[in-house]
């Protein structure tokens, strides 16, 4: 059974560096490209022409392309910070699972004129930046739905199928050292100078003790690479539709970890917005309803599912650091960098508010 004293040298890992974490674009700054910019890429490089949307990200430019005939794409343009290992690994799993599971809705790549999936935007353009187009998933992204309208089950049973199509799925790059892999979290420590209120500073140091805690167990459990940031706007809804999960979107943090941090992650982002940890509120209300969806098509382990609830809350220890941080670096986008952080302050409440034992049972 899994217990916060296991042996920590079982399946150890060497540490690492911050600087290699918090590398992937994270940091690095550059001018936003407009409209105009992104119908000239796609005229270039892919033959296309229409009217552009640009869509809020974290870290790089997106757009939406409308065509004439009505057919519609989606462009991005990479964040300078991101190597081109990196976005080949996100083009190769996006393609892999067009492969391995064609009934699921991952976008399809497209390749440019000359026939790469990715495409650099002028040779002599330092920083180097680099374009990719895909197909677009008409719906919903689930933080523009109401809570009810959402079928959580239905979100559960897709991580699944996408975990398994995922499976066999191996790149060069896979092991790479993502600061959204919570595997990672210890090494986030430095990023408390960011956290502004004391209060806000209490709970992360005691989120990083928790973790330390569980970290031992979750070294030896079963990993491959997986998606990783399953959250509310990498997730496109049809309520109503045949199928409710339209679009999975967004493969820009996957990497080789426990499958028990991707199941976390989905987790951790059903749990409510509006709420409040000293209420009569469950916070794992909506996330019961996923889990039984996934294990309608996966298994985990008794260990994984008492781990399962540490781990999202790890996750969100995680997005309060990096987000915190990265609205310090970049103001400008700070309203969309800290959309879920706020409420997450009370989902971390919430967790030390309950002993270890409890929060090992409460997805059960």
């Amino acid at each position: 059974m899994f217990t916060p004293s296991d042996s920590p040298g079982l399946c150890s890992r060497p540490a690492v560096e911050s600087d290699a974490l918090l590398a992937s674009g994270l940091s690095v700054s550059f001018a936003r490209l407009n409209e105009f910019d992104a119908l000239a890429i796609t005229r270039r490089i892919y033959g296309i022409d229409g009217a552009a949307t640009r869509f809020s990200t974290e870290k790089d430019d997106t757009f939406r392309i409308d065509t004439i005939d009505g057919a519609r794409y989606v462009l991005k343009v990479s964040n300078p910070g991101e190597t081109a290992e990196e976005l080949d690994l996100q083009v190769a799993a996006m393609r892999h699972v067009a492969t391995a599971a064609p009934h699921l809705p991952v976008p399809r790549v497209l390749p440019g004129i000359d026939g790469r999936f990715v495409v650099p935007l002028a040779p002599s353009m330092q920083p180097q930046r680099t374009a990719r187009l895909y197909s677009y998933l008409e719906g919903m992204p689930l933080d523009t739905l109401h809570p009810g309208a959402v079928d959580h089950y239905g979100i559960g049973e897709v991580l699944a199928q996408l975990q398994r199509a995922m499976a066999g799925f191996r790149h060069p790059h896979e092991h790479r050292v993502l600061a959204w892999d919570v595997k990672h979290l210890a090494s986030l420590t430095g990023l408390q100078a960011h956290i502004a209120a004391p209060l806000h500073r209490s709970l992360i140091a005691e989120a990083f003790a928790r973790f330390a805690a569980i970290e031992p167990a979750l070294r030896c459990c079963p990993t491959q690479v997986v998606h990783n940031d399953f959250n509310r706007s990498n997730i496109v809804g049809n309520p109503g539709g045949p199928n409710f999960v339209s679009g999975i979107i967004d493969f820009g943090d996957t990497v080789h970890t426990a499958i028990a941090i991707d199941v976390a992650t989905a987790v951790m982002n059903q749990f409510p917005l509006g709420f409040d940890a000293d209420g009569p509120h469950d916070l794992f209300v909506q996330a019961r309803e996923l889990l039984r969806g996934y294990l309608a098509h996966a298994q985990l382990s008794s260990d994984e599912l008492r781990l399962i609830p540490h781990l999202a809350m790890a996750r969100v220890a995680a997005r309060a650091l990096l987000t915190s941080w990265r609205a310090m670096l970049f103001p400008e986008n700070e309203a969309y960098i800290l959309r879920f952080t706020r409420p997450g302050w009370e989902h971390l409440r919430w967790f030390m508010q309950h002993d270890h034992e409890a929060v090992s049972n409460a997805l059960l």
